[in-house]
C-alpha cells in the first residue's frame, strides 16, 4: 500500500527532499553578480535560502546579488544597510581552515563581512540560539576566530537569530525598501511635526498633522525608525496603530 504524506495540510515539518545543486544565477542586466566564496543556495529542509539584491556606496549603489542560509541572515544584513554609516558589505566573504576539539580538520565560510564609512572591518556570526548555548558551539566559535586572519577585519560578533523574530525581520526588510526609496523632504517635516507634537503616541497621530501624503509620512516613520531618529518596537507590526516616540 502506498502512503502519500501532505506536508501542505498536516505534516507541518518540511518534506525531505534529495539533495539538489546550488543556484547559479545567470547574469543580470545592471546587478553585479553574487561574489562569495562559496553560494550556500544549495536545497535544504532545515534551512531558509534567501537571494536579494542590495546596493552600497562601495558599489556606487549599484544593485548587487546577495545570498544568505537564514531569514535571520538576511535581517541582520537589512539591519546593516539602514545604517548610515556602513560603506560595505559582503555576503560569505572568506573561508577559513580549523580544527575542531577532536583534532578534526573542518572549514568554515564566515556568514557575513561589513565595512564601515572610517574603514573598520566586522565579520558576522549568525546562529539560533540552541546552537549558541553548546558548549561546543562555544568552543568551534572560539577556534574560527583563532584561525581567521587578523587582517580579515577588526573583530568577529556572534549574532543570536533568535532575536529577529518574524515580525522584526518583515519590518526590517520593508524599512530596507524604503530607505533605499529616499524622500528627504518627508522624513524632514514629518520629524520636525513629531517634535512638536505633544500628544504623539501612535504613528497615525501624524497623519493629520503633516501636510503631506499619507503614504509619504509612512515610509518616512520607517526610515527615521531606521535612522533612530524615532524609536518603535520591531517585534510588532510597525504600522499607523504602532506606538512611537521622538529618540532624545
Amino acid at each position: 500500500m502506498t502512503v502519500v504524506i501532505d506536508h501542505d495540510t498536516w505534516a507541518y515539518s518540511p518534506a525531505k527532499l534529495p539533495k539538489a545543486s546550488a543556484i547559479t544565477l545567470p547574469e543580470i542586466h545592471d546587478v553585479l553578480p553574487f561574489d562569495g566564496v562559496r553560494n550556500p543556495s544549495a536545497r535544504s529542509s532545515v534551512s531558509h535560502k534567501v537571494h536579494i539584491t542590495y546596493q552600497t556606496e562601495a558599489n556606487n549603489w549599484q544593485p548587487k546579488v546577495g545570498i544568505g542560509e537564514s531569514a535571520a541572515e538576511i535581517a541582520v544584513a537589512h539591519e546593516v544597510l539602514v545604517h548610515s554609516q556602513v560603506y560595505d558589505l559582503h555576503f560569505q566573504p572568506l573561508t577559513v581552515r580549523y580544527k575542531d576539539e577532536d583534532g578534526v580538520g573542518r572549514s568554515y565560510t564566515h556568514d557575513l563581512l561589513t565595512t564601515t564609512r572610517n574603514g573598520r572591518r566586522r565579520l558576522v556570526f549568525v546562529r539560533n540560539r540552541d546552537s549558541l548555548k553548546k558548549p561546543r558551539t562555544v568552543r568551534a566559535i572560539q577556534a574560527i576566530h583563532a584561525a581567521t586572519p587578523k587582517s580579515a577585519a577588526n573583530d568577529m560578533i556572534v549574532v543570536d537569530a533568535q532575536d529577529y523574530t518574524r515580525q522584526r525581520r518583515e519590518n526590517l526588510f520593508r524599512m530596507h525598501k524604503f530607505v533605499f526609496s529616499p524622500d528627504p523632504e518627508a522624513d524632514e517635516i514629518t520629524l520636525s511635526t513629531a517634535r512638536r507634537l505633544k500628544t504623539l503616541w501612535m504613528m497615525k497621530d501624524l497623519f493629520p498633522r503633516v501636510t503631506l501624503a499619507q503614504p509619504r509620512v509612512f515610509a518616512a516613520c520607517y526610515r527615521l525608525v531606521a535612522a533612530r531618529k524615532l524609536h518603535a518596537n520591531l517585534d510588532h507590526v510597525l504600522w499607523e496603530n504602532s506606538r512611537i516616540e521622538v529618540r532624545r
